[in-house]
């Protein structure tokens, strides 16, 4: 590796996003706490839903929040270069080995899931109230479950910026984001799926329902959530997979 290349390609990516973090802010916590507000005040407040169900939904949506940040810094750019703008190009050219160049964008994408969900959590906190029963005892393991969820949404979205073409951007969306997210965990413990025991055990493919479950277990541990242990080692093997996955169809369509 080239650490000097490697550095100001990821000091100029930080840069992107930091004059463009308002509008990226508003484009992933817009949904996620048009949510917290729907199923967090309104239903609670009119007694359609218990008060505790607030506690449930916080860490998933800081999990969705994540999830989205780095899935979309990753893999829309890289859309965009190899088919648009062809900046791509300009980076395969630099004094540096094709992977490095990958492993640039996942540690880019993650950096930017981790401050998504630090921000999103701040007024998602503040709109739900009082009575969340949230959880300070684990941070570590917060921490631990924050890095393995934002490194498998920045691998994710290299992956799939790889392997998506101009015209099914909208495909990416409808068949594979949005069936992610709704059977996530996300408003909703795993455990209240007993009731399907077929979709229970499918939704297991899902990565979102780890980062849910993990968060969940560690910020709010009074609810029912996955082993944490079990939880970490397979978001571990999703990331190995993934990061894995990711550099070859990078370095397959960088040569192609």
């Amino acid at each position: 590796m080239n650490r000097k290349t490697f550095f100001a390609l990821f000091s100029r990516d930080v840069h992107v996003a930091r004059r463009n973090l308002v509008a990226t802010l508003l484009q992933t916590m817009l949904q996620p706490l048009m949510f917290v507000f729907v199923f967090g005040q309104v239903l609670t407040r009119t007694g359609m839903m218990s008060a505790s169900y607030k506690g449930i939904l916080l860490p998933g949506i800081i999990a969705i929040s994540m999830t989205m940040t780095g899935v979309q810094a990753v893999a829309m750019p890289l859309i965009a270069e190899f088919q648009f703008t062809r900046e791509i190009e300009d980076r395969l050219l630099a004094p540096i080995r094709i992977e490095w160049l990958a492993i640039e964008k996942i540690l880019s994408g993650t950096l930017q899931a981790l401050v998504s969900g630090a921000v999103v959590a701040l007024p998602a906190r503040w709109l739900l109230g009082s009575g969340l029963g949230i959880s300070t005892e684990h941070l570590g393991l917060v921490l631990l479950i924050a890095v393995l969820v934002a490194l498998f949404s920045s691998a994710g979205g290299l992956t799939l910026g790889c392997s998506v073409g101009q015209t099914q951007i909208g495909l990416m969306f409808s068949i594979i984001l949005a069936p992610m997210m709704m059977f996530g965990c996300v408003y909703y413990p795993w455990a209240a799926l007993a009731s399907f025991p077929v979709l229970q055990k499918a939704v297991l493919i899902n990565p979102l329902v780890y980062a849910s479950e993990g968060l969940r277990g560690t910020l709010a541990p009074q609810y029912p959530h996955m082993s944490t242990g079990v939880i970490i080692a397979v978001l571990s093997l999703m990331d190995a997979a993934l990061v894995l996955a990711g550099l070859q169809r990078f370095e397959k369509k960088s040569v192609s």
